[in-house]
């Protein structure tokens, strides 16, 4: 599951950007960048917390954003003594399916982009920390499963953001060079990963401040401030080798 929460900064920029890079394929990430779940994801993050009786603060959630549920959790074991990740997990879970939750949906801009991105020929790709069924659905609920060829989820990588396996692996199914892919992120931990695998990144500042996501290449508020580059047909799949139906298929991890 994906793991968030966090509020879009005062200092974040309002003009219209140009990506550095015409790609030929794109790699987003899901919540915070093309979904606006993130308090959703908060305030579960807050009720598992206190169920437990567990101190917490707005600075520890905000440094789940972006990355694996099962990743977050190891690494905060001590503070549940006696239950295990999966049992933790289970508990999120019963959250989830709480109906006082803030509802979950697009984030400014962010169906009319892909959709021009894919119209033009841009292969598209997400790359989250989430799984793969709630990926599936929510991409579904805003209109655009059947434009993303690749998915790789929260199951398909061994090791999660930041580490760049999930955008190396999201990049290989695409089919092309990493240098012609751009990631949209809207987290430090992403921003990391897609950097440390070699693409442009462009972050969002609907989670974190731009101060926090300085090691992208490009920070805008939201995709409706994005434009691609003019001078420059998109080409997209016919330069390369095209997408692949989904991470599933196109990896041994399964």
């Amino acid at each position: 599951m994906g793991v968030s929460g966090a509020q879009a900064g005062p200092d974040a920029p309002a003009a219209f950007h140009t990506l550095p890079v015409m790609p030929l394929g794109v790699l987003f990430d899901l919540d915070g960048t093309l979904i606006d779940s993130e308090p959703r994801s908060f305030q579960v993050w807050t009720l598992l917390f206190e169920s437990y009786g567990v101190p917490h603060t707005p600075q520890l959630l905000r440094g789940f954003v972006g990355r694996r549920g099962a990743d977050v959790l190891g690494e905060l074991s001590d503070l549940f003594p006696g239950a295990s990740v999966d049992d933790i997990i289970a508990r999120i879970r019963s959250f989830q399916l709480r109906t006082d939750l803030p509802p979950v949906g697009p984030l400014p801009g962010s169906v009319a982009f892909a959709r021009e991105l894919a119209d033009g020929g841009v292969d598209l790709g997400l790359v989250t920390s989430a799984t793969r069924a709630w990926a599936e659905q929510l991409l579904t609920q805003i209109g655009l499963r059947d434009r993303f060829g690749v998915l790789v989820s929260a199951s398909d990588v061994t090791v999660g953001k930041p580490d760049p396996e999930g955008y190396r692996l999201g990049t290989s199914l695409l089919g092309h060079p990493p240098e012609r892919v751009v990631a949209f992120e809207d987290a430090p931990a992403g921003v990391a990963a897609a950097k440390a695998a070699g693409l442009t990144c462009v972050a969002l500042t609907t989670t974190h401040h731009a101060s926090e996501l300085a090691h992208a290449d490009l920070v805008v508020a939201d995709l409706s401030h994005v434009r691609l580059p003019t001078g420059e047909p998109l080409t997209g799949a016919s330069a390369g080798t095209g997408a692949h139906e989904d991470a599933e298929e196109g990896s041994s991890r399964g």
